[in-house]
């Protein structure tokens, strides 16, 4: 039943319909009424017993048409360049966690990464391989043409390769790109090559009170392109309630990772969200944070129409 499902959807996002319409993730994050969004974090990997679906591997077309049918907003996933200049799907520098090769992205070339075989959910050597292979990020950005919006976390000093094909593919309504900044960086979004994409900031801070982060998102927010959203580091519970008070007034949206163990510490991540939401999800949602980059991708599915039907 899992693989009916996946070919469906899967076939599905390869046909270009007319009457298909970009998702519309990209205007909800936009809106300070548009509801929690669900970020998949390298795609819907994990099983999804609520929907009978097992793993997928991670960063995979068929971890992409899971989240598709599952219904997330957005899917992040990672860029690498291999040795002969193609753009590729992998999050690590090396390929021996998630596939059944071994050697460094940029060491291989693309016909030597198509050659590997990707494990399932997040690999190891444990894992069972699957019949799903690496992708380029252009084979990405068409599967994902009608179905979801990608958020691309650039892994080499490629960023310029990167947005050109964005451009290429017709896909500035339909990604996200992001990098860091700190106190002393321009506004990034205003300047080329961000400035040619829906961008997203993630603020560096060296200290432990993350004090300096409300002055990074202040400052970021400067320029005449802004930001469309602002991913928090690692940072204290204490810190949160000043980020989210100067966001709320820059009008800029609030995105914080659950994966692990949470990057706000002292409120929990994944592991506690699933048996108990609200005092992770709905704890953060209360205080302000809008999007959420989990591992989770059914749990908080589920849960995210009960924390909006309580707001109402």
């Amino acid at each position: 039943m899992q693989r009916l499902l996946l070919a469906a959807v899967t076939g599905l996002l390869a046909c270009s319909a007319v009457q298909a319409a970009p998702p519309d993730a990209l205007r909800r994050i936009r809106d300070p009424r548009g509801g929690l969004i669900v970020i998949a974090h390298r795609g819907c990997h994990e099983a999804a017993p609520l929907h009978g679906l097992g793993p997928t591997p991670e960063n995979s077309a068929a971890a992409l048409a899971q989240c598709v049918a599952l219904g997330a907003d957005v899917m992040e996933t990672d860029v690498r360049r291999s040795r002969d200049g193609a753009l590729v799907i992998m999050h690590d520098e090396r390929v021996d966690r998630t596939t059944d090769g071994t050697g460094r992205v940029a060491d291989l070339t693309l016909a030597q990464l198509k050659a590997l075989r990707l494990r399932q959910d997040e690999g190891g050597a444990g894992a069972p391989l699957s019949d799903q292979r690496v992708l380029t990020l252009d084979e990405i950005l068409a599967l994902a043409k009608y179905g979801i919006v990608l958020n691309l976390d650039v892994k080499d000093a490629i960023y310029g390769e990167v947005v050109d094909a964005v451009h290429r593919a017709g896909a500035t309504d339909r990604v996200i790109v992001k990098t860091s900044a700190g106190m002393a960086s321009v506004p990034l979004a205003s300047i080329p090559p961000y400035d040619r994409v829906p961008f997203a900031v993630i603020p560096i801070t060296g200290d432990p009170r993350a004090a300096d982060v409300a002055g990074i998102i202040d400052k970021q927010m400067q320029g005449p392109t802004r930001p469309i959203a602002v991913e928090l580091p690692i940072l204290p519970v204490t810190a949160l309630p000043a980020i989210t008070t100067r966001a709320r007034a820059l009008g800029v949206p609030i995105w914080i990772n659950t994966l692990f163990h949470g990057f706000v510490t002292g409120m929990g991540g994944d592991p506690e969200a699933r048996h108990d939401p609200q005092s992770v999800w709905g704890r953060l949602a209360d205080q302000g944070v809008r999007l959420f980059q989990t591992d989770a991708v059914e749990a908080l599915l589920a849960y995210r129409p009960v924390w909006e039907r309580a707001r109402r």
